[in-house]
């Protein structure tokens, strides 16, 4: 369940405009979990199966004699939180300032199945986060930006000792340039960031299934990207980002991993320093949308791009890397309203995917457990605005 509530507040001060916002959002889900596992012990032949003869287990009571194992209860997450913004504008510059206060609490109840002794849970967290920004808007089109925010994510996640993870806290810092071309449909951006990030779960190599407080990860890099009208009807849109993730401040180890004899090897090293596993660094993208001749296609248009992935590594150590792809999209689309003015705002799109129906792979964990990428995919949507 999610409530959100919202004020807006316009009022002015001389020659100074302000714009607030007062508002709050309530969540609050419930889970139940029953994950009982019954089962017979049995050697079976693969060779000849028909050979072994067996009644399936089908009872979870263990006088049956069944094996009987798993877990069950209930989870209970309650997140509240009130926040505010005001927008200043005063001539050309404009300040945005915002704040917002969380709290957060966690309620579990689970034992395990034969056992008497009930697992609770129950820990609370909370937190003030603020943001503030500013930019500047010169009459030649050229508008010079920064901000800064601070971040709260509560982490629901234990270790396999029982014991809470702190939330996860952030700290952003970005300035960049914005620049329409006068007279022109061409916007450019520029930005570089900070990312500051405290308490970074990863996967627990020696506990499965588990996580582990990685300490402060240090995100740095910057974005480009282009958005402008070639001509009338011909769109483009290129947006390049670099990324430099790193583990900043850990006092974890790991051993690295081969993948191709399936061991890990060497003695284990510090997790310091090294990249953020599954982040690429480098992406890029590039698409064009093309709007047919309305004399022989009136309303029809067409699009097509590629998608650039740069490599990522596997492992809290940089064990291996997981190559760079590239994937071709396609796609068409329909305005309604350029035939039939009672249509205005419907418009139907369809678009393919990875066109070429490329085998790739996206990220790999640290054991060597690799996630094939989508494969080709057609999909299609109608939507209406007014």
């Amino acid at each position: 369940m999610t409530l959100v509530s919202m004020e807006n507040l316009k009022f002015k001060i001389g020659n100074v405009k302000n714009t607030w916002v007062v508002g709050s959002d309530f969540r609050h889900y419930d889970f139940n979990q029953n994950n009982i596992v019954s089962s017979t012990d049995a050697v079976i032949d693969l060779y000849n199966p028909q050979a072994t003869q067996f009644i399936p287990c089908m009872s979870v009571s263990t006088a049956s004699g069944c094996n009987v194992s798993g877990y069950y209860g209930t989870w209970s997450y309650i997140q509240e939180g009130v926040y505010f913004q005001d927008q200043i504008k005063w001539k050309r510059l404009t300040i945005m300032l915002g704040g917002r206060q969380d709290w957060f609490k966690d309620k579990s109840w689970s034992p395990s199945y034969g056992e008497t002794d009930v697992q609770k849970t129950s820990y609370s967290q909370k937190a003030f986060t603020w943001r503030a920004g500013v930019i500047y808007n010169f009459d030649f089109g050229l508008a010079p930006y920064f901000s800064y925010a601070t971040s709260f994510t509560p982490q629901d996640a234990t270790s396999w000792s029982g014991s809470a993870f702190a939330p996860l806290q952030g700290k952003q810092m970005e300035a960049g340039l914005k620049y329409k071309v006068p007279n022109k449909n061409i916007l450019i951006t520029a930005s570089a960031f900070h990312i500051d990030e405290d308490h970074y779960l990863i996967s627990d190599l020696i506990h499965t299934g588990y996580s582990e407080d990685a300490g402060r990860v240090k995100s740095q890099g910057f974005e480009v990207s282009v958005n402008a009208n070639i001509t009338r009807d011909l769109r483009v849109l290129a947006s390049y980002s670099y990324t430099d993730a790193r583990f900043a401040k850990s006092n974890l180890t790991a051993r690295k991993y081969n993948p191709y004899i399936g061991e890990f090897y060497g003695s284990a090293v510090s997790q310091e320093g090294k990249s953020v596993t599954q982040t690429p660094r480098n992406m890029f993208s590039i698409f064009f949308d093309y709007n047919l001749p309305k004399v022989w296609a009136r309303g029809f248009g067409i699009n097509w791009g590629l998608r650039y992935v740069g490599f990522n590594y596997a492992g809290n150590v940089e064990s291996f890397k997981a190559p760079a792809y590239v994937l071709f999209d396609v796609g068409t689309h329909y305005d309604f309203g350029e035939v039939l003015p009672a249509l205005r705002g419907l418009k139907a799109q369809l678009a393919m995917s990875n066109l070429t129906n490329k085998y790739y792979i996206t990220t790999c964990g640290a054991g060597g457990t690799c996630y094939v990428g989508q494969g080709r995919r057609v999909y299609g949507n109608l939507t209406y605005n007014w």
